[in-house]
């Protein structure tokens, strides 16, 4: 009997272990076609100019279970890939000082808040009186939809550098509120339900009492663990222990909040933000964003895979009119509130566009809403099209407001683009009182300049003084090439960039571009500077320090110093400033340094023997 049975086991094992090899080959040939389905759509669509997101949604629809049918279980690759949403805030969280979030409270807590409750209460009302359903179904479909897409809206606003511009600065800030609301729609949806077993999960204080308890545990981690972690791991030199303690450190925060039944991708931003200040938050950053372009790839992929045609071709009309009402009734709303918030027109109709669309939690609330016997399974896959379609409207919105607000900067006047200019040595991007003083003095040499400005009244008054400037925005990629950027010996960013928008990354998409052309740049002051710390620059200057120097140098020389005295003062000034500004970047604090600042204090000024100077103090 023995003998038996120990057959029987080896059979099982034997079986056991043919079915796991079974699994692992299934997962990596679903794998394979996966990536090259991204490969080809993505490629695809980055060419037609329509982003990357749209590519890997039709590239999943293409691959998924309806219509080729090559790979299925699109529920499962979307619960692992929702971790690339996680590692996306926690790369924002990096970025964000804690001081910057304290200054967007106002946006976080006042207009999103706002924008929550009024999408949510729209479109609830929308469900109920046109489509029929009851309160509570009304309640449990619009509070969803009226969440936007951050996996979808903050790496565009990344990649074109718009995060820390009026518009995106409002829209990331919208975006956190809506990952925090996670918690009271799950709630309430809790409280809605008609399932018997409802009332078993924690009640609505207790998950914001667990909310408030996980952030503040998170940030004394952070602070007395996690920092000093990576003070340790840098000694080390061992980039390997790099890349694992920053998965470590998001993973961790997310499971924390995972356990506690409360969004996961709050906890990694978290964990981003206490990490902002570490001198290694750029380390951190270029080893997390290889898994969160692939991790963020595949949720997108998994989007499209879960697109049920069926639906959509049963009934095409309802789910285009429902996909067009979202985005009507959130758009109209969200540029109204950008309006009340201080926006432009333009800014405020691009920030309620960049924001229409329904986003990825609805596929997560329109489930627990079905497991609530609050929604029928048959109602969840409409709107789960619907939330597809609005997010794969949202790039084609993008391009539209591109046009409509270049047509506006161009006061309805045809103007040259930089395709009609002849191939330079320099592109000089920005033609004001900086660019005018450069692009000068190379023309005293006779070099053939190409020049391009965004702002038509300044095209206009150089056009006065025989200057041909071209129109465009001289930070993209696609214009410079148009400008000649391939056979650039040389391209010199002298815009104003008070908003930001020349970030570290748009720079090193240009540098890759045109690998040959040396790159030059007029930063905006001593952060900014600071921003492009690691970026192999030429030349960087920040926009006054070379005019205040000079008048400072005069300033001694009238006050009675000699000018072999104000020239040394230069020099020793140049010279702590250079090694200032080398250690606030190496440390991310403005405050470090702060020994090698001359100020009012006697010993700080400078003399041969250490004392004043003859005659006053420097």
């Amino acid at each position: 009997m023995s003998a038996e049975m120990a057959a029987a086991d080896t059979l099982d094992h034997g079986g056991g272990s043919g079915a796991a090899h079974a699994l692992t080959g299934q997962l990596i040939v679903d794998g394979a076609i996966m990536l090259g389905a991204a490969l080809v759509f993505v490629t695809l669509f980055r060419r037609l100019g329509l982003g990357a997101t749209l590519g890997y949604i039709v590239g999943g629809a293409m691959i998924g279970p309806y219509v080729l049918g090559l790979v299925g279980n699109a529920e499962s690759v979307m619960a692992i890939s929702e971790f690339g949403i996680a590692l996306l805030l926690f790369i924002v969280g990096l970025e964000l000082h804690p001081s910057r979030l304290w200054r967007l409270r106002r946006d976080i807590f006042g207009l999103g808040i706002t924008q929550v409750l009024t999408c949510g209460a729209a479109l609830a009302a929308l469900a109920h009186y046109v489509l029929g359903f009851s309160w509570g179904a009304s309640l449990a479909i619009g509070m969803p939809l009226g969440l936007s897409s951050t996996a979808q809206v903050l790496p565009m606003l990344r990649s074109t550098g718009d995060l820390h511009r009026p518009h995106g600065e409002r829209a990331f800030s919208v975006l956190l509120l809506q990952d925090i609301s996670i918690v009271p729609l799950i709630t309430l949806i809790a409280a809605l339900s008609r399932a018997p077993d409802a009332d078993a999960g924690p009640g609505g204080w207790v998950l914001a009492g667990y909310t408030v308890a996980a952030i503040v545990g998170l940030i004394l981690v952070g602070r007395f663990v996690i920092n000093p972690l990576f003070r340790v791991i840098g000694r080390l030199g061992e980039r390997e222990l790099f890349v694992v303690a920053g998965l470590f450190t998001v993973v961790s925060a997310a499971a924390v909040m995972s356990v506690l039944g409360l969004s996961t991708a709050l906890g990694a931003f978290i964990a981003g933000v206490m990490l902002a200040e570490s001198p290694y938050r750029h380390e951190l950053e270029s080893d997390v964003e290889p898994f969160r372009s692939i991790l963020l790839g595949f949720f997108f992929l998994s989007v499209g895979m879960m697109l049920d045609l069926s639906v959509i071709a049963a009934r095409p009309g309802m789910v285009v009119a429902i996909a067009a009402a979202i985005i009507v009734v959130k758009g109209a709303i969200l540029t109204g509130l950008g309006r009340a918030f201080g926006l432009d027109p333009f800014q405020s109709l691009r920030f309620g566009l960049l924001l229409s669309q329904a986003g990825e939690f609805g596929f997560v609330l329109l489930a627990q809403a079905n497991q609530a016997q609050l929604v029928a399974p048959e109602a969840v896959s409409m709107f789960g099209a619907v939330i597809t379609l609005t997010m794969a409207s949202t790039p084609f919105l993008m391009m539209l407001i591109d046009r409509l607000e270049a047509r506006q900067m161009a006061g309805g006047e045809k103007r040259e683009g930089p395709e009609a200019a002849s191939r330079g040595s320099v592109i000089v991007v920005g033609f004001g009182r900086f660019g005018q003083t450069v692009s000068m003095m190379l023309m005293a040499k006779n070099i053939d300049v190409t020049l391009v400005d965004s702002k038509t009244d300044q095209i206009d008054t150089a056009e006065e003084f025989g200057y041909k400037v071209y129109y465009g925005d001289g930070m993209r990629v696609d214009l410079l090439r148009t400008a000649g950027g391939e056979s650039a010996k040389a391209i010199l960013f002298c815009n104003d960039n008070a908003d930001g928008g020349l970030t570290a990354e748009k720079i090193e998409g240009v540098m890759e571009a045109f690998p040959q052309a040396a790159i030059m740049i007029r930063s905006y002051d001593r952060r900014h500077s600071i921003s492009l710390d690691g970026v192999d620059l030429a030349y960087c200057i920040r926009e006054v320090f070379e005019s205040a120097v000079s008048m400072g140098n005069r300033a001694l020389t009238e006050l009675g110093f000699s000018q072999d005295e104000a020239n040394r003062v230069e020099s020793a000034y140049r010279e702590r400033d250079s090694m200032q500004l080398e250690r606030q970047s190496e440390a991310g604090d403005l405050h470090a340094g702060r020994d090698l600042s001359f100020d009012q204090d006697p010993k700080s000024g400078m003399d041969g023997d250490g004392s004043a100077p003859e005659g006053g103090r420097a």
